[in-house]
């Protein structure tokens, strides 16, 4: 199937989603059939602290508009932060849309992992993953969101991660789970990569891009039906 994805949100995530799914299509045999959209991050970041879910809502169906205009199949957000207005867009969609945020639930189930501690931004830290935990429980440092949030959106922003950024997110992670018992971190924004790749953090991590990543590339590859995951488009 084509994929369509709303990208540029930022561009290191937007690359890191193409670097991993072109890897996962590849190892199940691809091949790979791809557009993806570039989106403004700025407006994003607006729109998600003022919870302006309509406007962006209505900005990213028409990148999803852009996307179907290009043979797209279905669409993603490559922004775990965009899922903000999922709902909205899922209402007014062209096309159908595949969450990067459904799929943890079953994911941390399937491993065992009964709570994990969060790292993202405000909005998913503070509505733990936007509610969409069942059978898990998520944690975050409530008292420290605003500080950890302004620091992962500065991280998107830049498209790098200096060492003291890396350094209070990866201690975040460590005192989450000793001191709220999370038995994972979950990287719950995906520019969280730069931060976390290549490192030893001393704890589980799980990156909900991957799992994300995986749902898309058997969908790409016809390992996966498109109506067991996705949300129907909203509009013809």
């Amino acid at each position: 199937m084509h994929i369509g994805l709303i990208g540029g949100i930022g561009v290191a995530a937007t690359i890191v989603y193409y670097q991993r799914l072109t890897a996962a299509v590849d190892a199940l045999g691809g091949p790979l059939d791809l557009t993806i959209s570039h989106g403004d991050i700025q407006t994003l970041i607006r729109n998600n602290l003022a919870d302006l879910r309509g406007p962006q809502a209505g900005i990213f169906a028409a990148q999803v508009a852009r996307l179907r205009e290009a043979g797209a199949d279905f669409a993603a957000i490559t922004s775990i932060g965009g899922h903000f207005c999922f709902d909205e867009l899922a209402a007014i969609s062209p096309l159908p849309l595949v969450s990067g945020v459904t799929p943890l639930d079953d994911a941390f189930a399937g491993r065992g992992i009964g709570r994990v501690g969060l790292l993202g931004t405000r909005v998913v830290m503070r509505t733990r993953l936007y509610g969409q935990l069942a059978r898990t429980e998520a944690v975050a440092l409530d008292d420290e969101i605003d500080t950890i949030g302004q620091t992962y959106q500065n991280v998107a922003v830049a498209g790098a991660c200096t060492d003291a950024q890396r350094a209070l997110f990866i201690d975040a992670g460590a005192r989450m789970v000793r001191d709220l018992g999370a038995e994972a971190i979950v990287l719950a924004g995906t520019d969280l990569n730069l931060a976390f790749d290549g490192q030893e953090p001393g704890y589980p991590v799980i990156d909900a891009l991957d799992v994300h990543v995986d749902v898309l590339a058997r969908l790409a590859t016809g390992r996966l039906a498109l109506e067991d995951v996705a949300v129907p488009a909203g509009r013809p």
